[in-house]
């Protein structure tokens, strides 16, 4: 008579999960949000590998294929995965069984050959510089709310800043007089960023004459605060540059990574060096920045096949 195989430990992979999710935090200085999807996608792992009645410590690259073949398939209770969510979870296995080597806990690396569908490169909306300057002057008047607004579609544009980056600015961050900011991305990870004449004008005039008022009551630190003094949500933020947006016929077209796009792609068109965007946006690989290499080339077209006469 066939033994049936003995249960699986569930708090050995709960071990192994936390563990690794404490050297994300404490050595790689990940996000809490990063740490939340690498242990919900560690979770729904070891949820799969438990029906399947295999140990985490002892699963090869055909489990692992299969965990991702199943998420690729639809089910009753959900549907297919995206390609974009299975690249992701490909990534925190990857990550995850290189830790358990690195520490001496397996002797190989399933996750060697592991492959993920392909993403489709769908290329970022990117503004136009006159759409670019309708959006800046949309925040008109002298009120609080107007030179903050105007200060913050300015600095977005001219450095590029994520919109957890923009919200996470204090005061001290943006230098004025040596034209320069502090931007903390992922992983905390600091870069210097130039800054351009006219958001270091937007800038001045809303720390003299708009943020003094928003902060009569309050102490807060953060560059952009709201009406009641605190610093800027990104819920805040969006609602700020949606606004805008639709003032100027935008919205179908713009949130505030579009800025960000934006930014990348012009400084692209005008000459400026691959490496030197990448620094600037704080990609950790160029092969994230060459994105806007081909947006360019795009917009190179579209401009070609319109003007040219022997063209079309």
């Amino acid at each position: 008579m066939a033994v049936a195989p003995a249960p699986l430990d569930a708090r050995a992979l709960e071990h192994h999960v936390l563990d690794f999710l404490a050297y994300l935090e404490f050595e790689r200085g990940l996000s809490r949000n990063t740490l939340e999807a690498y242990r919900s996608d560690l979770l729904q792992f070891g949820a799969y590998l438990r029906s399947v009645r295999v140990d985490v410590l002892e699963t090869q690259h055909t489990d692992l294929a299969g965990f991702l073949d199943s998420l690729a398939q639809p089910h009753d209770d959900r549907p297919a995965s995206r390609p974009a969510t299975l690249q992701r979870k490909a990534a925190c296995l990857r990550s995850f069984y290189r830790h358990l080597r690195r520490e001496n806990i397996i002797q190989h690396d399933p996750t060697a050959d592991l492959r993920a569908p392909r993403k489709s490169q769908k290329l970022p909306q990117v503004l136009s510089r006159g759409d670019v300057d309708r959006l800046l002057r949309a925040p008109n008047g002298t009120d609080p709310g107007a030179l903050r607004d105007r200060a913050l579609l300015e600095l977005m544009y001219a450095c590029g800043l994520r919109a957890s980056e923009a919200t996470d600015l204090e005061v001290g961050d943006v230098d004025l007089e040596a034209g320069v900011l502090r931007a903390r991305g992922k992983g905390s990870k600091e870069r210097l960023v130039p800054v351009g004449r006219e958001a270091i004008t937007a800038v001045r005039l809303y720390l003299e004459r708009g943020r003094p008022m928003l902060t009569a009551t309050s102490d807060d630190r953060h560059l952009f605060v709201n009406r009641r003094g605190t610093g800027l949500t990104r819920q805040g933020l969006y609602k700020i540059v949606q606004r805008h947006a639709r003032a100027v016929g935008l919205e179908d077209r713009m949130s505030p990574h579009t800025l960000r796009h934006t930014f990348a792609t012009h400084l692209l068109a005008g000459g400026c060096d691959l490496r030197a965007v990448q620094e600037m946006l704080g990609h950790a690989d160029i092969a994230t920045t060459q994105i806007y290499t081909h947006l360019s080339a795009e917009r190179l077209k579209d401009v070609y096949f319109s003007a040219h006469p022997r063209a079309a």
